[in-house]
């Protein structure tokens, strides 16, 4: 193929010239150019290679279907293999690099695997890469996949970045009333009316011109230019280089914004999330190719992308070019390339033709041959001729040789109907148009226009877009008659010749050019039974590649339809899912990387701790204190030590990370009531009650206390954990199941700074603080709970414990937190007492036996628990009926017990597996069989204790405690490969009558 820049039209900018490199040449192409454009004018024919044989490819489209111009760009971290020449904007020091190729695309040394096509063809992995026979290996038998490393090095296609990718991703949201996805004359026409009626009105355009189809028409289109002046004069929004990628339910639309190809203080991609009242596609539709001997050679491409590269770009593609068509698309794309000078021959599979159309190639000098069609390519870098087949009757049959340098094909038109099959909307086969096309009507606030529709000539695609516009105005409210919409068709377009051709030279005929996927594989697949789409395309990967099927779909469904004696419309489409194109794993990841990847909430009290000394962790999403090292601690030292003084004179923790949720309105206790599993109506106002939530399916969701301050006012709080999972729990029923209640839900975690005050003297730690004359505090019973003011600052204090001592919890505005903990912490001191993090705390309630997410992991039920008496009876909640199922009632389920050494100084870990009666040392059987263990029980968590001088657990086993009174248990860790004899004992070791915190 030769191409030729021609000195003028297009719509470059022929002033600014651009250095880029391709395989590390310098090469230069002009603004306005896309990458395959700037290729194609530096004579760089072959610019991929296949998927599984490593053909050569050259440019084959000029849009979003290309499957043959793969690329990479950039380099290390900024590698991004996969992009479409025919989409990426050329820019200033571009780096492009060809893919799937050693040493270059241009000699391959992969391109050998071709010569054994026949031995591999599709679904051969299916049925060759079983494995090998098991084998003895010394330490145990097992399967190997003898080829899993030769698999492994040939998948993939491209390779990807090798780092942290450098850029910024940032996700988005908008609303609008229409939002219209394309800019050809139906998009610019729908958005202009629209936007007269009054409408808010979003454009969204995936290239980076505005006009679609009618950029590739000769310049100046007077078409183009008015409905651009339309778009600006009415203010219209517009957004370019932005692909709608998916639609969703109530009408929302995934959008990728691509900002900047060289992002320099600005974020590479925005994904946006857009709610449309109304959504208008105007997203055109794609050529198909045709099926023949070698139709994958580079030279080979779609008819309307040579006149795009013609027009937009000012290449002429070729000096013999071949235009094989089945349709009148062609032909004024024919006449523009014979007047830049090219010779042009046009093979039509039509018998006979419109006499408008002979008209027009007698009048731009351009010859047809009707009843022809081409049967091979030739060439290997590039086309050097076609062998013809001309219709004998109903048969196709060889007819000589024609010379060329393009071979220009057009199969015919498919609406781009993808993203509204998302939606569930089946596309119609339309036997006259040839193609799948949207149905008449659907359900969803959705309407198509334009090409999308089957609505083929510019300016009816105006006046049907034009039409939708008003319609979406109409439904939205406005005023405004409606008028008729141009119906679809537009010109003619015949069956094009498939298994007729494919046979009859008995050549390779490529189906699905990025996978390689031939008619002799479909045909296999049909032999096979394969013959559903959706077999069909996972069988022979037929439309799997990163094209999704754009160009080869629809033939390759023709050909399953004739094979089969039946229509298109019977065989049908497979699914198209989201994303429409490619999306890139940081766009979705957006600013939720690195540090940010799970965002880090800090308390009010956060400095305070880190001042006093506090090492952190992070719970569920909050920085808190984990311990407070003396004199060089290290963490068991330190929690030991903060443990004992909580159990000795007083200790102080942060609790403000626990939820908090404010329940108020005349129907409160009504929730609350239908969402707990205890009776709340008998708590009276000044008094705190512990509470627990099932889930629907009995499991339970969460626990924690619900203080009530006044009648109808309620103060919950949650574990730290599942704060935001209640609190949306609470709100779906509120919106969902129960609207007709009189309550309202309020987070109010980041209002309050809490601290807990445990230990035998925390009642004179606390009166250190509080007003003079305060003896409220003083006479609070357990559960108690009071509002009064702490330092000069107003507080909600609730006499609480987690850790089994004289406990309180106290709570004030978030602002105020410091000179709280700052005064309650010089009392304390005074009074021998310390500061605790996590780890004492978790001691101090396994020593309890308090539950926590550890142990409340979903699969846990109130019995599991030991909190089955918790239950009212009689009162329907929320998973009330189907806690009830046998299998959760069994005996057999494990319950939670208390775990101790057998040997007072032994040791065992969270996570170990619990098993009756004594394991033989064996750790790397462990390891591999772990799962024979699970029987029995598990460890939840563990901690030295102080007060018991010997390590303790919590766990689970089977039937509980009463079941293994005892009997022989082991803790088998198969991580660190050793065991343990272990006590099964109740869960309320320390202080179990509950006395010390009464």
């Amino acid at each position: 193929m030769r191409v030729i820049r021609l000195p003028e039209g297009g719509h470059i900018d022929r002033g600014r010239p651009i250095e880029f490199y391709w395989d590390d040449r310098r090469l230069t192409g002009f603004a306005g150019d896309t990458l395959a454009a700037a290729l194609l004018a530096n004579d760089c024919r072959v610019v991929g290679r296949s998927f599984k044989y490593h053909r050569p490819r050259g440019v084959q489209s000029a849009g979003v279907e290309e499957s043959g111009a793969l690329v990479t760009l950039g380099v290390g971290a900024r590698r991004d293999p996969n992009v479409r020449a025919t989409t990426q904007p050329l820019f200033a020091g571009l780096r492009a690099y060809g893919q799937n190729a050693w040493p270059n695309v241009r000699f391959d040394v992969g391109a050998a695997g071709g010569l054994l096509g026949r031995f591999i063809p599709a679904g051969f992995y299916y049925k060759t890469f079983m494995g090998l026979p098991p084998f003895e290996t010394g330490k145990g038998t097992g399967f190997w996949m003898f080829y899993e490393r030769l698999i492994r090095r040939a998948a993939g296609f491209g390779r990807a970045a090798d780092g942290p990718d450098p850029d910024a991703y940032e996700h988005a949201y908008g609303h609008c009333d229409l939002l219209v996805v394309g800019s050809g004359p139906a998009g610019l026409a729908a958005a202009s009316a629209a936007a007269a009626q009054g409408l808010d009105v979003l454009l969204v355009e995936q290239d980076f011109r505005l006009g679609g189809q009618l950029l590739n028409r000769p310049a100046p289109d007077m078409q183009h230019r008015r409905l651009l002046a339309e778009l600006t004069a009415l203010g219209v929004r517009v957004m370019r280089r932005t692909t709608a990628f998916g639609l969703y339910d109530h009408g929302v639309v995934g959008l990728l914004e691509r900002v900047a190809d060289e992002p320099e203080g600005s974020p590479r991609e925005r994904c946006w999330q857009v709610s449309a009242r109304h959504i208008l596609l105007a997203t055109g539709a794609i050529e198909q190719h045709l099926l023949f001997g070698d139709n994958d050679r580079p030279g080979v491409m779609l008819a309307s992308a040579c006149r795009a590269y013609l027009n937009r770009f000012a290449l002429r593609l070729g000096e013999r070019v071949v235009v094989a068509t089945n349709n009148d698309s062609v032909y004024s794309g024919a006449a523009e390339l014979a007047a830049s000078g090219a010779h042009v021959r046009v093979l039509d599979a039509r018998p006979e033709l419109p006499p408008s159309l002979l008209a027009l190639a007698g009048a731009a000098g351009f010859d047809i041959q009707c009843n022809a069609a081409p049967l091979k390519a030739h060439g290997a870098r590039g086309v050097s001729g076609v062998t013809l087949a001309t219709r004998h009757g109903a048969n196709w049959r060889r007819s000589g040789r024609l010379p060329c340098d393009a071979l220009l094909v057009s199969g015919g038109w498919m609406p781009v109907v993808h993203l509204l099959s998302q939606r569930g909307v089946k596309p119609v086969w339309d036997a006259r148009q040839q193609c799948f096309m949207p149905p008449e009507s659907f359900a969803e606030p959705v309407s198509v226009a334009g090409s999308a529709a089957a609505v083929w000539r510019s300016r009816d695609c105006e006046l049907s877009g034009r039409a939708a516009g008003l319609a979406a105005a109409h439904r939205l409210g406005r005023k405004v008659s409606v008028p008729t919409a141009p119906a679809p068709g537009g010109w003619q377009c015949a069956p094009a010749p498939v298994n007729e051709i494919a046979d009859a030279g008995k050549h390779k005929a490529w189906v699905d050019f990025q996978s390689d996927v031939t008619c002799a594989d479909l045909a296999l697949a049909r032999r096979e039974g394969f013959i559903d789409v959706e077999h069909l395309k996972r069988y022979t990967t037929l439309g799997m590649a990163t094209d999704g099927g754009k160009v080869g779909n629809v033939p390759g469904l023709k050909w399953l339809a004739e094979a089969t004696g039946s229509d298109p419309g019977a065989v049908g489409t497979t699914t198209y899912r989201p994303p429409y194109t490619p999306v890139s794993l940081g766009a979705l990841a957006g600013r939720h990387t690195g540090e940010f990847f799970r965002v880090l909430r800090r308390t009010p009290l956060h400095d305070w701790n880190l001042a006093a000394g506090a090492k952190m962790q992070a719970a569920g999403l909050w920085q808190r204190p984990w311990y407070f090292p003396q004199d060089g601690e290290d963490l068991e030292a330190a929690y030991c030590r903060e443990a004992a003084c909580v159990r000795e004179t007083v200790g102080l923790c942060d609790v403000t990370s626990l939820g908090k949720i404010a329940v108020q309105g005349p129907d409160a206790l009504e929730l609350l009531q239908r969402l707990c599993v205890n009776d709340l109506a008998t708590l009276q106002i000044g008094r705190a009650r512990y509470w627990v939530m099932l889930r629907v399916d009995g499991c339970v969701l969460d626990d924690g206390t619900v203080w009530r301050m006044d009648e109808h006012d309620y103060f919950m709080t949650t574990t730290t954990a599942h704060a935001a999972e209640v609190m949306h729990w609470m709100e779906e029923c509120l919106q969902l199941h129960w609207p007709e209640l009189r309550a309202a839900v309020t987070s109010v975690t980041d209002q309050w700074a809490g601290l807990a005050v445990a230990g035998p003297q925390a009642r004179e730690a606390l009166a250190a603080v509080l007003a003079p004359g305060a003896s409220e505090v003083a006479e609070l019973p357990f559960m108690g709970v009071c509002e009064t003011t702490a330092c000069g600052i107003p507080c909600r204090i609730a006499r609480i414990s987690f850790s089994g001592e004289l406990g309180y919890e106290i709570y004030v505005p978030s602002d105020f937190g410091e000179a709280l903990a700052e005064n309650l912490w010089q009392a304390a001191r005074d009074l021998g007492g310390c500061l605790y993090g996590l780890e004492a705390l978790g001691t101090l309630r396994i020593e309890k036996g308090h539950v926590t997410g550890a142990e409340l992991d979903g699969r846990v039920t109130l019995e599991d628990a030991g909190l089955g008496r918790m239950a009212a009876r009689g009162k329907p909640f929320i998973g009330s009926a189907l806690r009830h199922r046998p299998a959760l009632e069994s005996p057999a389920r494990p319950r939670l017990v208390g775990i101790r050494p057998v040997e007072s100084g032994a040791r065992f870990a969270a996570g170990a597996l619990l098993t009756g009666g004594p394991v033989e040392p064996d750790p790397e059987r462990w390891l591999a069989e772990a799962a024979e263990y699970v029987g029995d029980g598990w460890i939840t968590a563990v901690t030295y204790s102080p007060a018991f001088g010997h390590w303790l657990g919590l766990g689970f086993i089977r039937g509980g405690a009463a079941a293994w009174d005892g009997r022989a248990v082991t803790a088998v860790d198969p991580v660190r490969g050793r065991s343990t004899s272990v006590e099964i004992i109740p869960p309320h070791m320390f202080d179990p009558q509950g006395e010390r915190m009464r």
